[in-house]
C-alpha cells in the first residue's frame, strides 16, 4: 500500500492527474480510431493553422520522424493537408482539412467534460487558485530549464 506521505505529496498527484487525463483521452481517441497524439496535432493545427512540422514537434515535444508519420496517418484520413511553404520549398505547412471539424467538435466536448469531472466538488474560487497555482509552476519550471540551457 503507498504510504499517506506519497498520498498527498504534490508532486505524485500532479503525476497521477496527468496520467490520468491521458488514460482517459486514450480510451475516448481509441473509440474514434485515432490516438491522443493525433488529437492534439489537430487540436494545435485548429489553434495555429500552417504550422510546419518541425514547429509542431516542438510543440508537441517529440521527435519530427514522429510527427511526419502521424501527419502522414491524419493526411491518408483526409484530416490534415500538407502544403508548400511560400517562402521555403523545404518546408511543409500543416493545416486541417473540413473532415477534422467534427473530431475537433468531439475533442472540445471532452475537454469540458473532463473539466468539469475534475472541478467537482471545488468551489469557483478553488478551481481559479488551482489553474493559477498551475500556471505559476509551468513559469517557474520554464524559466528553470530556459536558464539551465544557458548555462
Amino acid at each position: 500500500m503507498v504510504s499517506d506521505s506519497l498520498q498527498t505529496d504534490s508532486l505524485i498527484l500532479i503525476y497521477d492527474v496527468a496520467r490520468l487525463m491521458r488514460t482517459r483521452a486514450d480510451r475516448l481517441a481509441r473509440q474514434h480510431g485515432m490516438t491522443r497524439a493525433q488529437w492534439v496535432i489537430l487540436a494545435w493545427l485548429e489553434n495555429k493553422p500552417g504550422l510546419a512540422q518541425i514547429e509542431l514537434a516542438e510543440l508537441v515535444e517529440v521527435e519530427p520522424i514522429t510527427i511526419a508519420r502521424l501527419i502522414d496517418r491524419l493526411e491518408t484520413h483526409g484530416l490534415v493537408e500538407r502544403r508548400a511553404d511560400a517562402k521555403d520549398r523545404r518546408i511543409r505547412r500543416l493545416f486541417l482539412r473540413d473532415k477534422a471539424l467534427p473530431f475537433l467538435e468531439e475533442i472540445k466536448a471532452y475537454r469540458r467534460q473532463l473539466s468539469e469531472v475534475m472541478s467537482q466538488g471545488l468551489s469557483p474560487d478553488q478551481a481559479t487558485a488551482a489553474t493559477q497555482a498551475l500556471l505559476q509552476m509551468k513559469t517557474n519550471l520554464t524559466q528553470d530549464l530556459n536558464q539551465a540551457k544557458v548555462e
